[in-house]
């Protein structure tokens, strides 16, 4: 099953072009060669109408995954949980917590991130930080797990028992 992935880079400067966006070239060299195609990806300001439109589309588009880097601190600007949150119909805490604990060992700034995660309507948001370290890292921990609940947000499991025994 191949599933179909939105990313919104979230940055003031890199929606500006003062700065080039690092994140979403490890987004893409995570994905190569696995069932994630990236379909769609944008670079949006912190705005929180900005986001809420970029992440509010592709919900309609009824990706199986959006992903969103930047504006999960603790800066003014940083919005993206927030706008997060109202989109979400069953928000993923474990996800959240599981991911803070994981970086935490990585870096001891991992626990000031407000990163949210959750299902709207069909699609599964996870928020990441704007660091090209972390992306990865994050990536790299959740990628082996997350197909199960987009298999199951997409109806495609009838026995999650056989479904985790197969992954």
């Amino acid at each position: 099953m191949n599933f179909t992935v939105g990313v919104a880079i979230i940055s003031d400067r890199a929606s500006r072009g003062q700065r080039e966006d690092q994140c979403l070239p490890v987004i893409q060299a995570a994905f190569e060669g696995t069932e994630f195609d990236l379909t769609e990806s944008v670079v949006v300001s912190d705005e929180p109408l900005a986001i809420r439109a970029v992440l509010t589309s592709f919900i309609t588009r009824r990706y199986s995954l959006i992903l969103t880097s930047g504006g999960t601190g603790c800066a003014a600007r940083d919005n993206t949980p927030e706008v997060t949150r109202t989109l979400l119909n069953r928000p993923t805490p474990g996800l959240d917590e599981a991911i803070r604990t994981f970086s935490r060992d990585k870096s001891p700034y991992a626990m000031f991130s407000r990163a949210v995660s959750g299902v709207a309507e069909h699609s599964f948001i996870i928020n990441m930080p704007g660091s090209p370290k972390a992306v990865q890292e994050i990536l790299e921990f959740i990628l082996p797990v997350i197909k199960h609940p987009l298999k199951l947000i997409a109806g495609a499991i009838t026995d999650c028992q056989e479904d985790l025994i197969d992954s």
